[in-house]
């Protein structure tokens, strides 16, 4: 299925080539922001935010002010039409229809993708569940290119909520297409990555492998991505509180660190990094969150200049078969077509919108 807009559902429908020129452009305006000051003059944005943001949000509007454009949106969808049981479809319809580019983070997986299917404007997904976050990986990768010179022969340490944590999803398949790098996932067995994404880094040629403590891998990485345990992503605070201290990022542990190494998070934090890591000048979260203005401005500035069509379901649908993932945009929006990839025989399929696989 096609749309006549290009999107930003997934960072996987684009080169390699295609994200180097988005982080070269955002070097670019960070050298010199005010020579990109009225890009978009007499454009608008719409901000379509069902869960709570602060850095994401407010880092996309800020972006789009920099630039000339304008702003609409929500950031609370008690305070929209969505609580009188709207659907995502009209809900986007109508908004899209106001803006000349829509910006959606929404807690169910695949709900970007569901959105672009009938959007009259250019999609970016802001975060789907704990899917995807493909505009905090633009910025990630400008961050690596800024402090560490390269996106290549890096080994990268992932810590704590990898199952869910839509920002490693993203920068993993990133940064496997890039020659040389090597992940260490650092997790509880309950949190470890999905079995999706690690398919995807051996099939893009890199390593990985998984520890279960910090200490066994922190001196070995050139970069440590903190992640904070997503209580709103467990099933009970029960199963929240039994992981939530297990992996704490303090000065001690820092010690064992390259000099060089350098510690990103996309933020929020919790207690994941005690604040006295905060004046070691290896760590770089808040250095990337500016950072996120620039990647942001940059992508605004693309997706609105270079209009293509975007192919964005390329698979089928077969009688009766439904996602098993109960936090799919398909089993919330039913009008959706519950569209699968096969691998090569149909007995394994794999989700268009969450990625989930399936065996029929």
């Amino acid at each position: 299925m096609y749309s006549e807009y290009q999107h930003l559902i997934d960072l996987s429908d684009y080169s390699p080539s295609w994200w180097d020129g988005i982080v070269r452009l955002g070097e670019e305006i960070k050298n010199d922001p005010s020579k990109f000051a009225h890009e978009c003059e007499g454009k608008i944005m719409a901000t379509l935010f069902y869960e709570p943001s602060t850095r994401t949000q407010m880092s996309f509007q800020t972006a789009m002010l920099r630039l000339g454009g304008r702003i609409i949106g929500f950031d609370n969808p008690s305070n929209s039409s969505v609580s009188k049981g709207e659907t995502l479809k009209d809900t986007t319809k109508i908004v899209s229809s106001y803006a000349d580019i829509l910006v959606i983070r929404h807690p169910v997986s695949g709900a970007a993708k569901g959105a672009a299917l009938t959007a009259g404007c250019p999609v970016i997904n802001a975060g789907d569940g704990g899917h995807l976050h493909p505009t905090q990986t633009l910025t990630d990768m400008l961050t690596l290119k800024i402090e560490k010179g390269t996106l290549s022969g890096l080994t990268i340490g992932m810590c704590g909520d990898l199952i869910y944590g839509r920002t490693v999803h993203s920068l993993c398949k990133a940064l496997s297409c890039f020659k040389g790098n090597k992940f260490i996932f650092i997790s509880t067995p309950e949190l470890r990555m999905p079995s999706y994404v690690k398919d995807v880094i051996i099939a893009n040629g890199s390593t990985f492998e998984e520890v279960d403590t910090l200490e066994e891998a922190i001196s070995k990485l050139d970069v440590l991505y903190m992640t904070r345990i997503q209580q709103e992503r467990f099933a009970s605070r029960e199963e929240y509180l039994a992981q939530k201290d297990t992996y704490v990022l303090d000065r001690k542990k820092m010690m064992d660190a390259k000099k060089d190494m350098i510690v990103l998070h996309p933020l929020p934090r919790v207690d994941e990094i005690t604040v006295d890591v905060d004046e070691d000048k290896r760590a770089m979260y808040f250095t990337q969150a500016k950072y996120g203005v620039y990647a942001r401005m940059a992508l605004i500035m693309t997706m609105l200049k270079n209009q293509a069509p975007s192919e964005l379901l390329k698979g089928s649908t077969y009688n009766g078969v439904r996602c098993d993932n109960p936090k799919c945009i398909t089993n919330h929006e039913e009008y959706l077509p519950k569209s699968f990839r096969s691998s090569g025989d149909d007995t394994l399929l794999e989700c268009e919108y969450c990625d989930e696989r399936k065996l029929i």
